[in-house]
């Protein structure tokens, strides 16, 4: 019996006794061959022979407890050939708790490095190539055993994870199989009898476990691949110098490698790209160039203006036109690309106008305008214009700037005088503008007028081929005014033809922005008018882009004693009026001034025969038609040519 006095017995420590940082780190330095060798058997084969040695060392150094721990009441080892050295062997009591828990702790990350890696779940460390211990340049192997050794280990990699730590911890450790079970829970495996029962189909060739075979600290050394890690090396190289290049550049001001007022941070740097926003290498044509050139075009225009030699001016220009900013305005004709040069501009401009600073390039395809305020870059602006194919004529002025509502052009060099017209009046003298420097003094822009138009004013140049009449049209060239039949257009530089221009002058705001080339007013016919009213004219105003499509026709009907024009049809993209097919149908609804209601149409002098239906029905011989309507009446025109073709009124 027991005295009621007597304590009762202490239970055991589920826990298992503690083991600190000191005992484990004895344990680690005494067996540290021994739990390297546990960690390279467990480790998966497939990781190769190199990294198996490199991690098993690493799992084997990452064993030690931060503190103060407690161990599983696990065994440490109960025979084999590493059993009979130890001299405290098989309790698993305290003396072995500090080996019995570094084991513990290789053998659990042995079997989590041989994981599969999942996209939902973050990797383990020991999942993820160690980083220490490091070697670079060298595979380390154990030394190579027999053929009972291969065949070992091909029997092992073919086992699972859990199933190559029973058979290590049998053959190794040393263990019975319900010792094995315990160190397998303690390392976490969920069911260790399934993983006993796979390693029963290895057979116990447990000797060959102490073979140099499986020896993580015998090791053989050999170079990795020479020639793929000098070709790894040399793009390391050049991905340093990159990456040390780029870091410099955005480290600099403006994120560029120079002050590029307005553009935007560089996104490439080449050879090329270099070289056509280099300054110092644009084209600058000699001033007298254009006197022997075999033809006379934007590329025989020399460099004027006072800031030619500005180069922190046009390296801003060249800057943007690559790389316009978030604050830059950027406008191009239609049709006209807006990229970047592909290799040195040529300069034609570059000076101070009126209260901004101007620079003009020319690429051979486009005429690009950059122009930023005397004070800052703020609210520059880009402009793009597409002149391929120009000759002499329609190189003959480019707009240079707006201000207040006047152009001010920059001319050609083979341009001796420019003046001033008013379109609306034929008949008055021009007004000289004067040239310094090739620009003309400021002409007030029609493209400005608003509300009711009384008056077109256009550029008038004269050089030793004639004179011409340009107009602004809101781009950077102005447009040709021509006159005649299609396909021999005429200068506009007699009264007779300023006076043909006149009642449709007014017209011309139709075709802002458009890229147009040139406009040419051709007179296609003339038709009596009906209760003795005179005789009206028909005149087709088309107007040629330089992309060539986009083509605008007008076509207007002009009444005796009216100031303008009226439009009475129009249509895009048509070939009428054109040179390749110059014939033109069109009518309108118009009243006498008896108070008397007719459908008039006139067609071009090829025109044979022209008839209505509709809300008129009508047919006549000719070119002309005149037939009694109905005030609002609609009806459809079609026109028989002299070769049989048959045409449609434009709408």
């Amino acid at each position: 019996m027991q005295s009621q006095d007597a304590a009762p017995p202490t239970a055991p420590s589920r826990s298992g006794p503690s083991v600190d940082v000191d005992r484990a780190e004895a344990a680690l330095v005494e067996h540290y061959p021994r739990l390297v060798r546990l960690a390279y058997l467990v480790l998966p084969p497939s990781l190769g022979r190199n990294r198996r040695v490199v991690t098993a060392h690493a799992l084997a150094q990452r064993a030690l407890p931060r503190r103060r721990a407690r161990a599983a009441a696990v065994p440490a080892q109960s025979g084999g050939a590493h059993a009979r050295s130890r001299s405290r062997a098989g309790d698993g009591g305290e003396s072995d708790s500090g080996y019995a828990y570094v084991r513990c702790q290789v053998l659990r990350t042995a079997l989590e490095a041989g994981l599969p890696l999942k996209r939902a779940a973050w990797p383990k460390r020991s999942q993820l190539p160690p980083l220490l211990p490091l070697v670079c340049g060298l595979r380390l192997f154990p030394h190579s055993g027999g053929a009972d050794g291969l065949s070992l280990d091909q029997r092992l990699s073919a086992l699972s994870g859990p199933a190559r730590a029973a058979y290590v911890l049998r053959g190794l450790e040393g263990l019975a199989d319900d010792q094995v079970r315990r160190v397998l829970a303690a390392a976490g495996v969920d069911d260790a009898d399934a993983a006993l029962r796979e390693a029963d189909g290895v057979p116990a060739r447990y000797a060959l476990l102490d073979s140099p075979e499986f020896d993580p600290c015998s090791l053989q050394a050999r170079p990795t691949d020479l020639v793929r890690r000098r070709q790894h090396t040399r793009a390391a190289l050049a991905a340093a110098a990159a990456l040390a290049v780029c870091g410099a550049l955005f480290g600099l001001p403006d994120g560029g490698w120079s002050p590029d007022g307005a553009a935007a941070p560089a996104y490439a740097r080449n050879p090329a790209a270099e070289t056509a926003l280099d300054p110092a290498r644009l084209t600058k044509v000699s001033p007298t160039a254009w006197e022997s050139a075999s033809r006379t075009d934007f590329s025989v225009w020399p460099a004027r203006g006072d800031r030619t030699g500005d180069g922190a001016l046009l390296r801003r220009a060249l800057a943007v036109w690559a790389r316009p900013g978030g604050s830059v305005q950027v406008s191009a004709t239609p049709g006209t690309p807006s990229g970047g040069p592909a290799g040195p501009p040529q300069l034609l401009y570059a000076g101070t106008v009126d209260s901004a600073h101007v620079v003009i390039l020319y690429d051979g395809l486009r005429i690009v305008r950059y122009a930023e305020p005397k004070a800052g870059d703020r609210g520059a602006a880009l402009d793009f214009a597409r002149v391929d194919g120009a000759g002499r004529d329609e190189a003959s002025a480019l707009v240079l700037g707006r201000s207040d509502g006047n152009v001010r052009y920059l001319t050609a060099p083979w341009v001796k005088k420019a003046a001033e017209r008013d379109l609306l009046e034929p008949d008055a003298a021009a007004l000289g503008l004067g040239l310094t420097g090739g620009v003309t003094g400021p002409l007030a822009g029609p493209a400005l007028q608003t509300g009711r138009c009384s008056s077109w004013r256009v550029l008038e140049v004269t050089d030793s081929a004639g004179t011409r009449l340009l107009t602004d049209l809101g781009e950077l060239v102005p447009a040709r005014l021509t006159t005649g039949r299609p396909g021999s257009g005429e200068e506009t530089d007699g009264t007779q033809a300023l006076r043909a221009w006149a009642p449709y002058a007014c017209s011309l705001a139709a075709m802002r922005s458009a890229g147009v080339r040139d406009v040419n007013a051709w007179a296609y016919a003339r038709q009596p008018l009906p209760d003795a009213s005179g005789t009206a004219d028909w005149v087709c105003t088309r107007a040629e882009t330089w992309r060539g499509g986009g083509t605008r026709v007008l076509a207007q009907f002009h009444t005796p004693g009216g100031r303008l024009g009226a439009v009475a049809a129009k249509a895009d993209d048509v070939p009428a009026c054109g040179p390749r097919d110059p014939q033109v149908l069109a009518g309108v609804l118009w009243k006498s001034r008896a108070g008397n209601w007719y459908l008039l149409a006139a067609g071009s002098p090829d025109t044979t025969s022209i008839g209505a239906t509709g809300g008129v029905r009508a047919t006549a011989p000719g070119g002309l038609l005149t037939a009694p309507a109905a005030q609002g009446a609609r009806a459809e025109l079609r026109g028989t040519l002299e070769d049989g073709r048959k045409v449609s009124g434009l709408g």
